[in-house]
């Protein structure tokens, strides 16, 4: 049976980045060795990264002046290196979720953190507005996708400092105004490649203002000046990224990644608000996120919620239980999802709700 993955991560990848990985994992490069046990040093893999490098430039647009580094650990590895390298003095945060709370968490250890907003209040369900950002701040944090709650920032903040920005969920989604930022980072395992690598782009000439001593490992610099390799690197995720990269671009690259992301979005939420017994957790549709869509089922049939999961693993539907913090369902709707899947998911939403609704 056919299998429709709406994991939120590790979630699904390409056919064309599945396929060329297990080939690599066999016979890297016409080696004679797997990508598994190649060195990071040899030709062949100095080839990948600098390839998967130049395509990320090519299809974010991004201008001379930043650098892409491939680094170790997760996303929230970045919640420290960030204010590490770029809090001075003051630091402005959004907070929109459980990252960016945990962002907060860990900037407050190296300097005075001002939250501008925050959407605790109401579970995260929707986007702060009117909001004040100081102009002495050294940079502005936010998360542009909130993967528990769905809901998601698709425009650059107008703000009188520079922008950082987590944006693990939602890269390659859309454009970014690159006048506007000193960093941007993502973990892999979203839209990109298996989980093992994250994806930092930072602006070189916005390091090396704070006066504290910087850890070898946890100062961009480093990472920059060994292009990514001062230690060895995650060889097969950065491999698997590359793939993503190549098939990115032989689509079309962001203009349509991003129409056909808000066209499964657009099914999803349709059929939502359509139904009597499903109702989306994000009401604001200019909150909504088109990544990870969360829904619940409205009181009245709120103990059908497991009957419903097990009725879309019977049909090969899986990963659409919601977060444990939340509960309800979440639909991860990455670059990598078929159309078709979100259409399998709205035809079991009809099927079960046209057999229990009362």
């Amino acid at each position: 049976m056919k299998k429709h993955n709406f994991y939120a991560g590790p979630s699904i990848l390409s056919e064309y980045t599945i396929q060329n990985t297990a080939d690599a994992i066999i016979n890297f490069a016409d080696t004679g060795l797997s990508v598994l046990e190649v060195s990071h040093r040899s030709k062949e893999f100095q080839a990948v990264i600098d390839e998967a490098t130049a395509l990320v430039k090519e299809i974010l647009s991004i201008p001379d002046g930043f650098s892409v580094l491939w680094l170790g650990s997760g996303a929230s590895m970045q919640f420290c290196m960030i204010p590490y390298n770029f809090l001075a003095r003051k630091a402005s945060y959004l907070d929109t979720g459980t990252w960016a709370s945990n962002a907060i968490k860990e900037a407050r250890l190296f300097g005075d953190v001002d939250v501008v907003a925050s959407s605790k209040d109401a579970g995260y369900t929707y986007i702060p507005r009117d909001y004040v950002v100081p102009a002495d701040s050294d940079y502005f944090h936010y998360t542009s996708n909130n993967t528990i709650y769905g809901t998601e920032i698709r425009r650059d903040p107008d703000v009188p400092c520079p922008l950082i920005a987590d944006m693990s969920s939602d890269i390659f989604s859309r454009h970014i105004d690159w006048s506007k930022y000193i960093a941007v980072y993502a973990g892999s395992q979203k839209n990109l490649a298996p989980a093992g690598v994250t994806l930092v782009i930072v602006r070189d000439d916005a390091l090396g203002k704070v006066n504290r001593a910087i850890p070898t490992m946890l100062d961009y610099r480093t990472h920059i000046k060994k292009g990514s390799m001062f230690n060895t690197p995650p060889v097969l995720p950065i491999f698997s990224a590359l793939q993503t990269l190549r098939y990115y671009k032989q689509l079309g690259g962001i203009d349509e990644l991003e129409r056909r992301d808000l066209e499964k979005a657009a099914m999803l939420y349709r059929a939502i608000d359509d139904s009597e017994m499903f109702e989306g957790t994000v009401t604001d549709p200019a909150d909504r996120s088109i990544m990870n869509v969360t829904f619940v089922m409205v009181q009245k049939y709120k103990e059908l919620e497991a009957k419903f999961v097990e009725f879309c693993s019977a049909r090969g539907i899986v990963g659409i239980k919601g977060h444990r913090s939340v509960g309800g369902f979440r639909a991860s709707l990455y670059n990598a999802l078929p159309l078709d899947s979100v259409r399998v998911l709205v035809e079991a939403m009809h099927d079960f709700e046209a057999t229990h609704l009362q």
